[in-house]
């Protein structure tokens, strides 16, 4: 039987080999830390749905994000949950709010050695649960919520963010917060756009972990999943708007969009490893049916692989400690 001269498992047959031909890597310089800060808490609150994560109270996301940052990990995202909501997410756009107040926290712990980033978004802030405003009918009101995220915009570069999340996915967000933020001084502060953005079933732990007050769903502004170049059209918009960076949102169940982002865009790529996602692996691992340690690392170096440059993941501080 004739063999072909070159073998590719040649390159398998020892871990020196393996890792020497490596085409993706892993590091922690990929990887960002999702954080919830709860006003009023003495000390964290667990989320049942995701074992493992906690609500902090202001005191504790401090030690946790200087944790990341020892770990070495490229960045922290900051999402608030507030004691009170109303209509129109009162909390967001307040200087003292808790999110505001835990950016101030969080980047007089740690300055410049990491990346803040901060949700820019109402659903955790409204009484409703939307991402905006409502109008008469109950359906979200496009132009007055982007009028409520440039005002919620500045109040987060001030407390501190070096990037801002826009994740409503509001037709024009980008381009007026970055009015907004040139406007008020803030031109160094950018922006990390939620450019694919879909209606996922992935996102219900997320909901316990905000405290959200969602009735119904986020269809009508959210993308269908069934839909890829809607993406790459949202894409161009965001790009055109002055996106700093983009995001693919969730991660693992939209591999080929994230593919096809990274292909076309000419700015960093970040990907997020949603709530559901992690919530899946945590619970297959603890009935001994995955190995943990294994499944979580073949699943980000998949994100990594397909396209991104920058992994939103909830495992960000521990995986930094293995690889």
């Amino acid at each position: 039987m004739a063999f072909p001269s070159h073998r590719p498992r040649r390159l398998r047959t020892t871990p020196a080999l393996r890792r020497l031909v490596s085409e993706t890597d892993l590091r922690p310089r990929h990887l960002v830390l999702p954080l919830f800060v709860r006003e009023g808490l003495t000390e964290p609150q667990p989320i049942a749905s995701m074992p493992g994560v906690v609500q902090h109270s202001r005191d504790s996301l401090r030690k946790a994000c200087a944790e990341a940052v020892a770990a070495g990990v490229g960045g922290l995202m900051l999402f608030g949950v507030p004691a009170e909501r109303d209509a129109v997410g009162s909390a967001g756009v307040d200087p003292d709010g808790v999110l505001n107040a835990a950016l101030r926290d969080v980047r007089a712990e740690v300055g410049d050695t990491t990346v803040l980033m901060a949700d820019t978004c109402l659903d955790e802030f409204t009484d409703h649960g939307h991402c905006g405003v409502l109008d008469a009918s109950g359906a979200v009101d496009n132009d007055a919520t982007l009028a409520v995220y440039a005002e919620m915009a500045v109040a987060q570069a001030e407390a501190g963010a070096h990037l801002l999340g826009p994740s409503g996915m509001m037709d024009g967000q980008v381009g007026v917060i970055r009015e907004a933020l040139d406007a008020a001084g803030h031109t160094g502060t950018g922006i990390l756009a939620y450019t694919a953005k879909y209606a996922s079933a992935f996102f219900g732990p997320f909901r316990e972990a905000v405290d959200s007050q969602l009735r119904g769903d986020r269809r009508a502004y959210q993308q269908d999943p069934g839909n890829v170049r809607e993406s790459l059209r949202e894409l161009a918009l965001d790009l055109e708007e002055g996106a700093d960076m983009v995001m693919v949102k969730p991660a693992m169940s939209y591999l080929d969009v994230l593919r096809a982002v990274a292909e076309t865009a000419d700015v960093p790529v970040a990907a997020y490893q949603v709530s559901g996602e992690y919530a899946m692996v945590e619970a297959a691992a603890a009935q001994g049916w995955l190995d943990r340690e294994r499944t979580i690392l073949e699943t980000l170096t998949g994100i990594r692989r397909a396209g991104a440059d920058v992994v939103l993941t909830y495992w960000a501080t521990e995986v930094a400690a293995w690889v």
